[in-house]
């Protein structure tokens, strides 16, 4: 065998190869495949070996060929066995190669079914020979003609039939990456890649989840040839498909108690993981790839996007020249998917129409959690797009920098809620990854000194909430915290506040972070800047009331809860009572010097001692002397000198100008509740009293008794006191322009405010005597006097007096009043009680501060005095007034009230206190809905029963037949009795407390039905109540069904009230709606109008959705035929609401509407119509241009009903308003003076220029015609047969009118000329001198 094998080799050394040749004949088939095994397992010779072969075979003689073929057939299984060395089976493989394209056609023909038919039967072995495939195919493309069947093909058409039967077939999943690989050396066109591609994708499935991140790198090299978009779809459907699997597969292991999962969730994480790095490095070498990523997210958003996909583009975002796209793109993915769910929450139609879509916030959400698993080049992107959303989405600076923010879990709209999500990806990051923490915390803390100009409040909920999820990591980053503490004296005062709130537990655990702020206050209360000092006291405050001396009380409000165990410690764990007590001594030294600043620095010092006290008990000395002393300096100490206050020293005076310098009535207010609370305190602790407190006591005593005749002289006092003394008589100048004008209004709102704290304090101290309420009445009518001069002054006067001031009564006494006053049947209190109830003025006065009191709640989230800052108190006398408030209205009603004309009644303003409260409600305690009616002790049987174990829909709904029973009360009394702002009110309510309930609940259902029967029944000419009366139904409606069907029987009943436009054309009367009269028809047309655009609106949207599956579905290719039978559920329903509202259109636009906004509204709302429609025929068009269809027979109708019917009356309404008939005298009295026509005239000129929206009618509907005409030649249906064309474009000119204005202008001329001719014949002088 050997000398075989040298001899050959001999031989084809030789030029001359016949020899070669010969020698070679003699040898069998079998012989030479022995040769070629024997030489490649030895590794000798090998290649040598077969180039000899192939030399001694010509591939023009059929032997050689067959020769060739026979050492390709067996060398290919040969290197695909293993049996090699690697070295030797390349060498072979790279020879064949070599000769590959001395072959003719045919025998590469057999060679490349070879390879097919490997991968067939999956005979692959290593994959080595498989090298040469790509080799056989390019030679194979290059052959003119092949046989094939009994024809002929050409070689590249071959190739495809080869790649077409490899991709048709069965594969092996463990050959899938190294055809994949072959295949990037195949030259292929885009069909074929795509089909190959294509195969490869459903594979995916097949494979061991380990194999996808090779799959995919070998994908995104194949895709340099094309196909850039089908890979990169097929990447993230794969993963998008995984994901849902893996929640399914949860959510059926929670429910089951199972814990088995096909794939394990970190292990498909860090797959992901590493399918995003192989997708982000070919991004980086191929733009074009990034830039087709982008392209198809944004064409298929709602397909395309998912945690996978987001975390992708968050990696992309890393490159440079991709940033700015792709936060843009998720901007405006996340607000339109706010948007989208905004809409379809809002709109039963829509909620029944389409499918709610996935949740953009969820997947960002699940994407920062699944950043956990390695995703290391996520984090920095989540980061940036938190930062991004809170910076685009927060809130914004109002006029004069003002900014109502309201509370976190309220309801929102889309850019508050994306900059919730913006927080919420901050938050989660923050805890997740401690490598980003530091960036997190510094780049917050940066933006609330960076930002004074905006607000912050979201920043600092931020901060608050990283504070309280993870106290102890934060401390790691301490030094960022005391670096802003430096930047504390130049920052707004409300964002102090908020930061001190913030860092404060912070302050519990870390004392060098407490000694830095202290020294930071200290620098602060010499700062030249208000609120630097403003700052420096509120700091002071906040550090009293948590570092409490041992010993003192701990109320419950004073307890800090954290979510974290590891800050409960408590400051005496490290510093014993006296340093304690000795620090807060010194804060209180310290605090005593802004007793000689400005008065708002003063103030925050009296509104915060109370809250201090009441944590801090064992300060109430101090904080008592404190007080007292300050007291003082403005208190007339001599018994019978009136008055008992030095106002004048309570004001300072610089140039021209006079202000206030102690707020006085405040320190009086901080006083009594200080002292009040403190006497409740040792009343409580008596009992346990002991000897050795006896010395405390009597020191403490001391001021104690000081304190109380003190207030028992100034109340005496202050009642023997005249305005005249305080020189605030009727005279008196109250205007702010003058010096004594704003000195007069200080005095002013000092006196009131006594007068309110000592009326609190003889209340509460009198222990229901008669004659202490006597005096508190008293006291009441001095300061009513007072609060009637300055509201008369601030009428009379041009420029508008100071708004009256916030009251200074307490919430928790505001409370106990209305009880004591409304509720109170204890026999022993009656003979005093009757005292103050025999005041209507009091009565009035006491619901009017809770009044005030609910309305600084629901604007801010807190209110003046004692815990007016703890949202769970306020929240408890919330329900405590409440309770009241209802008990009054639902007993006495107003009718009965004997109430001043110009003052409301009590009852009435008991109804305004409970609409007040109800918004408030729900605007700030959402959660709390329930426990709120719970709270509302109406003492009713019926209520226990209804409502014992009801669910909060129960609830709501008995106390909506509450009021609902009121209003039909109202309603059945008849005109005369009717109390429009009562009803108004009552509707008010309604509208509040029917939003909470269940819209699938059947007490919902219930709340429409009742609705509509009042409205059809009500026939009161009065415009507010009618107003308020159909937005209610209207906001009701559209949750529970499209409002269409109301709106047509609405414009009939309008078009029957005000009669058509043309006078001669009779309306038929009709009467669905009995609220609908001569007088309401205007103002609620405009409501119809409003909601005829709602409508629009929603119509458009869902289009919008369709065009955009539609274009989704043209990419994905999935072919869809319809027929006029079986019609898309949700085409049809638009074409519905659309012909409903044609049709109630058609009534209004022949109405005589009054000239102005309604006229101007229905023309702007047609124009919308138009638009719309124009819309839906573009639909079809596109729908026309990529699918089979036939157009519904609905659509015929629609458009059949706009052109025949609507067209030709928007034509003769636009001729209407244009011609004199709105502001002629043909509906008014012969006997109007020429100046009101005159005036008349010149508004209708004026109305007839800024009107703009008939030329964008007319061009909408011209519009609409265009792309009907476009729509009949795709579908090959006539729909301009119905269309009627107007003969001319100047709609100013009416045919009709226009010959009767000739015709006449003939006649005057005519007469003009007889006349002219009589009186030249018979006086020409005189004639001439008229001239």
């Amino acid at each position: 065998m050997r000398k075989t094998v040298e001899k050959i080799l001999s031989l084809s050394e030789t030029e001359d190869t016949k020899e070669l040749q010969q020698h070679l004949t003699s040898i069998s088939d079998e012989q030479l495949k022995t040769l070629v095994t024997k030489s490649a397992l030895k590794g000798k010779d090998t290649c040598a070996l077969i180039k000899a072969v192939f030399k001694g075979s010509p591939v023009a003689v059929s032997e050689g060929l067959d020769r060739r073929l026979l050492v390709y057939k067996h060398c290919i299984p040969l290197c695909e066995s293993g049996d090699l060395q690697a070295k030797v089976a390349s060498d072979v493989i790279g020879l064949l190669m070599f000769e590959t394209h001395s072959l003719p056609g045919p025998s590469l023909a057999k060679l490349a079914s070879l390879f097919v038919e490997a991968v067939k039967v999956g005979e692959m072995g290593t994959g080595k020979s498989f090298e040469l495939f790509p080799t056989i195919l390019t030679a194979l493309a290059g052959t003119e003609a092949l046989g094939y069947g009994k024809g002929e093909l050409s070689g590249n058409e071959y190739k495809k039939q080869l790649i077409n039967s490899l991709c048709s077939s069965r594969w092996d999943p463990q050959c899938v990456i190294h055809l994949t690989t072959i295949f990037r050396d195949v030259p292929l066109s885009l069909e074929e890649l795509q089909f190959f591609m294509e195969k490869v994708l459903r594979m995916f499935n097949k494979l061991d989840l380990q194999e996808i991140p090779p799959l995919i790198y070998q994908l995104l090299l194949l895709s340099a040839k094309g196909c850039k978009k089908l890979v990169l779809e097929g990447i993230i459907n794969y993963f998008k498909e995984q994901d849902q699997c893996q929640k399914e597969e949860q959510q059926d292991g929670e429910g089951m108690d199972v814990g088995v999962q096909t794939i394990p969730l970190d292990q498909l994480k860090h797959v992901e993981g590493t399918a995003i790095l192989h997708v982000v490095f070919a991004v980086r070498l191929d733009c074009d790839l990034g830039r087709e990523l982008l392209k198809s997210l944004k064409v298929k958003p709602s397909r395309m996007l998912c945690s996978f996909s987001i975390a992708l583009l968050l990696s992309i975002a890393r490159i440079q020249r991709y940033e700015e796209q792709v936060f843009d793109f998720l901007k405006s993915a996340i607000t339109k998917s706010f948007k989208d769910e905004q809409i379809q929450q809002g709109s039963k139609f829509l909620q029944g129409l389409l499918p709610q879509g996935n949740s953009i916030a969820h997947m960002i959400l699940d994407t920062v959690k699944n950043s956990v698993f390695g995703w290391d080049h996520v984090t920095q992107g989540l980061v940036q797009l938190g930062f991004i959303l809170m910076d685009s989405f927060g809130p914004k600076a109002g006029p004069f920098g003002k900014t109502s923010e309201g509370p976190s879990n309220t309801a929102k709209t889309p850019t508050q809620l994306a900059c919730q999500l913006g927080s919420q990806v901050l938050l989660e990051s923050f805890k997740l990854h401690e490598l980003i923490r530091v960036e997190i915390l510094e780049q917050v803390l940066n933006r609330l000194y960076t930002k004074m100009a905006s607000p912050v409040g979201h920043f600092i909920e931020l901060l608050s909430n990283i504070v309280m999820s993870a106290p102890m990591i934060l401390l790691e980053c301490s030094s960022k915290v005391t670096e802003t503490f430096d930047q504390l004296s130049y920052l707004p005062h409300n964002t102090v506040m908020g930061v001190l709130k913030a860092v404060q537990p912070l302050l519990k655990v870390s004392m060098s972070m407490r000694d830095s702020l202290i020294l930071v206050l200290r620098k602060a209360m010499f700062s030249s800047h208000l609120d630097g000092r403003k700052s420096a006291v509120a700091g002071f405050l906040l550090l009293l009331k948590n570092f409490r001396v041992l010993g003192s009380l701990a109320p419950s409000q004073a307890s800090q809860i954290l979510s974290s165990s590891q800050v409960q410690a408590d400051v005496h764990s490290r510093y014993n009572s006296a340093a304690n007590e000795a620090f807060c001594l010194e804060i209180l030294s310290s605090l005593r010097r802004c007793l000689g600043q400005q008065a708002d620095v003063r103030l925050m010092l009296y509104e915060g001692f109370h809250d201090v006290l009441r944590r801090n008990s064992q300060l109430a000395s101090s904080i008592m002397q404190t007080l007292l002393s300050q007291l003082k300096r403005y208190y007339e100490p001599e018994p019978d000198l009136l008055p008992p206050f030095k106002l004048e020293s309570c004001i300072s005076a610089q140039g021209d100008q006079v202000f206030l310098q102690e707020p006085l009535a405040h320190l009086l207010g901080c006083t009594v509740q200080c002292l009040l609370w403190y006497q409740g305190v040792r009343e409580s602790r008596q009992p346990v009293a002991t000897d050795s407190d006896d010395e405390d006591e009597q020191e403490e005593g001391g001021f104690q008794e000081e304190l109380q005749t003190m207030l028992e002289s100034v109340t005496r006092r202050l009642i023997k006191s005249d305005l005249e003394d305080f020189e605030l008589d009727k005279s008196a100048d109250f205007s702010l322009t003058s010096s004594v004008g704003v000195k007069n209004n200080i005095y002013a709102i000092l006196v009131m405010g006594a007068y309110e704290v000592l009326i609190e304090y003889n209340f509460i101290t009198a222990n229901y005597s008669k004659g202490r309420f006597e005096e508190i009445l008293e006291l009441f009518n001095r300061y009513h006097r007072l609060a009637e001069i300055l509201r008369e002054k601030s009428k009379k006067g041009r420029v508008p007096s100071s708004k009256t001031p916030r009251s200074l009564l307490s919430l928790s006494f505001v409370s106990t009043l209305l009880t004591a006053l409304f509720r109170d049947s204890t026999q022993s209190r009656q003979e005093s009680l009757s005292v103050l109830r025999s005041s209507g003025e009091f009565l009035r006065y006491s619901v009017s501060v809770a009044l005030q009191k609910i309305q600084q709640v629901e604007d801010t989230g807190h209110t003046d005095g004692p815990e007016g800052q703890s949202p769970e108190k306020i929240f408890r006398h919330l329900c405590d007034i409440t309770s009241v408030l209802m008990w009054r209205y639902t007993n006495i009603p107003s009718a009965v009230e004997d109430a001043g004309a110009k003052e409301k009644s009590v009852s009435l303003l008991c109804l305004d206190g409970l609409l007040r409260v109800f918004s408030t409600v729900v605007h700030r305690y959402p959660t709390k809905v329930a426990n709120f009616l719970c709270a509302l002790d109406v003492s009713e049987e019926e209520r226990d029963e209804e409502m014992k174990n009801g669910n909060l829909t129960e609830k709501i709904a008995f106390y909506i037949r509450q009021f609902q029973r009121a209003l039909f009360s109202q309603l059945s009394g008849g005109q005369e009795d009717f109390s429009s702002k009562e009803a108004q009110l009552l509707v008010s309510i309604l509208n509040v407390l029917s939003h909470q309930l269940d819209p699938t609940s059947q007490q919902f259902v219930q709340m429409i039905t009742w609705t509509v029967k009042i409205c059809k029944e009500t026939s009161f000419e009065d415009v507010p109540f009618s107003k308020g009366l159909l937005s209610l139904l209207f906001s009701l409606y559209t949750l529970y069904k499209s409002p269409v069907s109301v709106l047509w029987e609405l414009c009939q009943d309008i078009h029957s009230q005000l009669g058509d436009i043309d006078q001669d054309v009779e309306v038929e009367k009709q009467s669905h709606f009995a609220m609908v009269n001569l007088k309401t028809a205007a103002p609620i047309t405009l409501l119809v109008l409003s909601q005829v655009g709602r409508v629009l609106e929603e119509v458009d949207w869902v289009i919008s959705k369709k065009k955009s599956q539609l274009s989704s579905n043209k990419t994905t290719s999935e072919p869809t035929t319809q027929t006029a039978e079986h019609q898309d559920p949700v085409e049809k329903a638009v074409i519905q609401q659309l012909g409903t509202l044609l049709t109630a259109l058609n009534e209004l636009v022949q109405t005589a509407l009054p000239p102005g906004v309604c006229t101007d509204t229905l023309l702007k709302e047609l124009g919308s119509t138009y638009s719309i429609l124009t819309t839906l025929v573009k639909y079809y068009i596109q729908l026309c241009s990529s699918h089979s269809i036939q157009l519904p027979a609905r659509l015929e109708k629609l458009v059949k009903l706009s052109g025949s019917h609507l067209t030709p009356q928007c034509y003769s309404f636009i001729t209407y308003v244009q011609s004199g008939e709105l502001t002629s005298g043909k509906g008014t009295e012969k006997k109007k003076k020429k100046r009101e026509e005159e005036v008349d005239v010149a508004a209708s000129a004026k109305v007839l220029r800024g009107t703009k929206a008939i030329p964008n009618l007319i061009f909408n509907i011209e519009q609409y015609e265009k792309f009907l005409i476009v729509l009949c030649k795709k579908s090959k249906v006539n729909l301009m047969q119905y269309m009627k064309l107007s003969t001319s474009r100047d709609f100013r000119i009416n045919a009709a009118t226009l010959e009767a204005a000739l015709q006449e202008q003939e006649g005057q001329s005519q007469e003009t000329e007889s006349s002219q001719v009589s009186e030249e014949s018979q006086e020409p002088k005189k004639k001439r001198r008229k001239q």
